[in-house]
């Protein structure tokens, strides 16, 4: 299939090896000091390597691309979790997270994985508040994570894209108890009041011990 994928001009590749630091799906490797994509299915065509590289060497093209195959990532990025977690004698739990990046303003409005999708809207401080965050609220969902007061921006105009576009099921909105996470619950409100759409959805409030209200 013809889609957006990166490319990497070894030309210019320095071999300083940020790029592959950065590729969050193991999709860049570094072979002979160089930077190569070496799995197209591993590539989302997202382009989060290219602020990474210090030479310009990164681009995003159309070709023909095996198509992003997220069942794999998700098996690759286990796997090493693992293989790391052994070498370094730590226990390892799997992580739920199935979507990537999960900020508000970096997330694409349209996506394949929020199709048929439990969307999980979520404070940023709420994974560090309650322990079995991945278990109980991640799992099964898509996710999108923001800070209306760290962000200081309106969320609403690009949570109605993401909602009008795109065929979610259901919204999770997760939130502390602090008055600014008000803010979050408020636009995810206004995003699906302004899509037009009847969609269930709910609000989850954690105190600031953790527990949920």
């Amino acid at each position: 299939m013809i889609r957006k994928i990166v490319h990497i001009d070894e030309e210019k590749c320095t071999g300083c090896g940020l790029c592959a630091d950065a590729c969050h799906e193991g999709a860049i490797a570094m072979i002979d000091g160089k930077a190569h994509l070496v799995r197209d299915d591993y590539c989302d065509g997202l382009g989060d390597c290219l602020p990474a590289c210090p030479a310009d060497a990164i681009s995003i093209i159309e070709r023909e691309a095996a198509s992003y195959n997220e069942d794999a990532v998700a098996a690759h990025l286990e796997a090493r979790e693992r293989r790391e977690a052994e070498t370094s004698g730590i226990a390892s739990t799997p992580s739920e997270l199935r979507n990537w990046p999960v900020q508000i303003k970096l997330a694409p409005t349209h996506a394949p994985y929020f199709d048929g999708a439990d969307l999980l809207i979520a404070a940023d401080c709420t994974a560090f508040s309650y322990a079995s965050f991945h278990r109980d609220f991640i799992r099964n969902r898509m996710v999108l994570v923001g800070c209306p007061k760290l962000d200081s921006v309106d969320y609403t105009e690009k949570l109605t894209e993401i909602i009008r576009d795109n065929d979610v099921a259901s919204i999770t909105v997760c939130r502390m108890e602090v008055p600014c996470c008000g803010g979050l619950e408020y636009f995810a409100h206004q995003a699906l009041e302004a899509s037009g759409k009847h969609i269930p959805w709910q609000v989850v409030t954690f105190s600031l011990q953790g527990e949920i209200l």
